[in-house]
């Protein structure tokens, strides 16, 4: 399929960015909706250095987005790779802007830092995705105190912090989104007996978002979350016990990032408030075959925590 001249007067004088995100659509991997909605839209993603975050960027970048990279990565870590500059070298390469700032969200003044040169780069803020998260899947017995404080820190604390200083932003914005990267509330037990202080911190995250799409509903500000249907194939997985096996049983961050794409194009009023699972949003929008996400297309898949 190429670009004939039935097109639009106004298609055809798009500049590049845009010629880029039309290539992306016509090879089946955006609706041009969401890509118009997206482009030159403003995107802080928190920890975006690596990992779920920094697919995510890539692909919202694709569709002519600023990205703004709040992340601590400023040097190279060999077990996990990836920093704020070497992402948004790839942003600017996917077709994207991209703004690096250090950016530690446990500490409420690097966030209005952030927030003030996100201002005065790209003029505004459109979209937040809370993506930083830590993780301890420890039992009562064996969660330290300082991974106990780390979780609620960074899941809970940064995560509020960084959505109340980013909400005077967002409510000028036309078509405003918050995303949390948390699972669906599910309060059957077994979610929590095997490491209750994630699951807490992973549910206060949750619950944030399912009160802000009401707190918020006036300005029209929608607040949703996503999570994984399988395990995701990061840095982080393969670093745990049975990290290469487990990594093996994983789909790739894109999917992720591609049902990122498809809910943050979509109308602020009217999708806010829901709980979604990345397979779920991809086949809602027609895609049925999955396959080509996995670590190893037809084997087995292993199920995320909380599904």
């Amino acid at each position: 399929m190429t670009l004939g001249t039935g097109l639009p007067e106004i298609l055809l004088s798009l500049d590049r960015q845009l010629s880029i995100s039309l290539h992306a659509f016509l090879k089946g991997e955006g609706t041009l909706q969401n890509l118009m909605n997206l482009k030159d839209k403003t995107i802080l993603i928190t920890g975006a250095s690596r990992g779920i975050g920094k697919a995510i960027a890539l692909k919202l970048a694709s569709a002519g987005a600023n990205i703004v990279i709040a992340a601590k990565s400023t040097e190279e870590d060999e077990r996990l790779g990836g920093t704020i500059y070497s992402a948004a070298a790839e942003v600017e390469a996917a077709g994207g802007k991209a703004l690096a700032l250090y950016c530690d969200i446990r500490d409420e003044h690097l966030i209005q830092e952030v927030m003030a040169k996100t201002l005065a780069a790209f003029g505004g803020l459109d979209i937040v995705v809370n993506n930083a998260s830590a993780i301890s899947l420890t039992n009562t017995e064996r969660t330290e105190p300082k991974r106990f404080d780390l979780m609620f820190d960074i899941n809970v604390r940064g995560t509020f912090m960084v959505t109340k200083y980013a909400y005077p932003l967002l409510r000028n914005a036309p078509n405003p989104h918050i995303l949390t990267l948390s699972p669906p509330l599910n309060f059957d037990m077994k979610w929590f007996k095997p490491h209750l202080a994630y699951t807490l911190s992973k549910y206060n995250m949750s619950l944030m978002a399912a009160a802000w799409a009401e707190e918020f509903k006036k300005e029209g500000i929608a607040s949703n979350t996503l999570w994984p249907g399988t395990l995701i194939a990061t840095a982080a997985v393969k670093n745990l016990p049975g990290g290469e096996t487990l990594f093996g049983l994983s789909r790739k961050p894109e999917i992720m990032a591609d049902a990122a794409f498809y809910i943050l194009g979509k109308e602020a009023r009217s999708a806010t408030g829901n709980h979604f699972i990345d397979e779920d949003v991809l086949r809602s929008e027609g895609i049925r075959d999955l396959d080509a996400y996995a670590v190893k297309p037809g084997g087995p898949l292993q199920r995320d925590l909380f599904l």
